[in-house]
């Protein structure tokens, strides 16, 4: 099989699981050169993985042999790069959110189709053992049809353990485009596309103080809602209720179910790829905890890379596709557009259901 050659731009905290699943998990993929605004830290990256190139932006993109970008800066690089990599020629696929603004986003989308290249994005945990387990689950009727659903992502922010959070507090960051992109890509995968959002949102603290080692008793001024809350109507007539917040301490929330017609599907967490799945058919009298069918369990961060390098090979569109982001990107905003003009908000965007991914897969493969 061959290996696709990647490019990674952004060596920062999420890229370490990334270049290790990439350069030894995945039969059809190859790092060949990463970057980073500070080159000391992507040559760091480059030794500790045997990355044998380590490249400015500029000279990672004008390089013929690499035919995905990887696209791992902070949200607000995330339009401009992608951008760069579809106008060199590249396949990119992007950590999430596809970019800050929807108009970027729908752009992003475009230009990947006028280009004849394909676009794809985080989160690509649905695609995990435990979320696919779930799919099949639906789809083989054990809950009988979707009527419902929740879907909760609650905490007291991250400025306790990053170590460089300011980000996550300004434009692109927030409970909703930090977190919520691994519950709205989860519930679109269980239950395909949506039609309708509404939401009322807050800031309830306007600055906050860092705790991690790093940059102890830093001040962060708040620029965005920090605790989103909202209804989402399916196109298949499901409705979920949805709270990301990084205004609370602690919770007894679960973090998605979802209610059907015939019983209850209580689903993993949607940031990682395996967990504990539970089912509690209608007649029955408790919940009973369901096996993993799939593959990819473990940390599997890069699947969506590795589908899009398979993709490249046989013409079918990769599953963490940009049509699948950028409608997750209008969920995000709609959220806040309700909330601020105090309005439902009808999507102008869709996405077809990823498909599923087969059954018996060997660890590293996708067909």
């Amino acid at each position: 099989m061959r290996k696709v050659k990647i490019g990674i731009v952004g060596c920062g905290n999420i890229s370490s699981i990334y270049f290790e699943n990439l350069t030894t998990m995945f039969v059809n993929t190859e790092v060949f050169a990463c970057s980073d605004l500070d080159k000391e830290r992507a040559e760091l990256a480059a030794e500790k993985y045997s990355i044998p190139h380590v490249f400015s932006t500029e000279e990672l993109m004008a390089c013929d042999e690499i035919e995905i970008v990887v696209n791992l800066t902070t949200p607000k690089g995330h339009f401009d790069i992608c951008k760069q990599a579809l106008l060199a020629g590249k396949h990119v696929y992007v950590e999430k959110p596809l970019s800050l603004s929807l108009e970027n986003g729908k752009e992003l989308v475009r230009l990947a189709k006028e280009k004849n290249l394909f676009l794809g994005g985080a989160p690509d945990t649905f695609l995990g053992a435990g979320l696919q387990t779930c799919r099949k689950l639906i789809e083989d009727g054990f809950i009988g049809e979707p009527v419902a659903a929740t879907a909760f992502m609650v905490c007291h922010g991250h400025e306790s353990w990053h170590p460089d959070p300011e980000f996550y507090y300004e434009a692109g960051g927030g409970p909703m485009f930090d977190m919520g992109p691994y519950y709205l890509t989860t519930l679109v995968s269980l239950l395909g596309a949506a039609k309708t959002v509404c939401g009322m949102t807050k800031k309830s603290f306007p600055q906050r103080t860092i705790t991690s080692a790093k940059k102890f008793g830093k001040t962060i001024d708040v620029e965005v809602p920090t605790h989103v809350a909202g209804n989402i109507e399916f196109n298949n007539g499901t409705v979920a209720t949805m709270i990301t917040s990084f205004d609370i301490w602690s919770s007894t929330l679960p973090r998605i179910e979802i209610y059907g017609s015939l019983g209850t599907l209580i689903v993993p967490d949607p940031n990682g790829f395996g967990g504990p799945i539970m089912l509690r058919p209608a007649q029955s009298n408790e919940f009973m905890e369901i096996p993993l069918v799939h593959n990819y369990a473990e940390n599997s961060r890069g699947v969506g890379v590795a589908d899009m390098a398979r993709c490249i090979e046989t013409g079918d569109a990769p599953r963490a596709n940009g049509e699948l982001a950028n409608h997750v990107l209008e969920i995000m905003h709609a959220f806040h557009t309700s909330s601020d003009t105090k309005r439902y908000v009808e999507l102008t965007t869709s996405c077809e259901q990823p498909r599923p991914l087969a059954l018996g897969l060997l660890k590293g493969y996708l067909n």
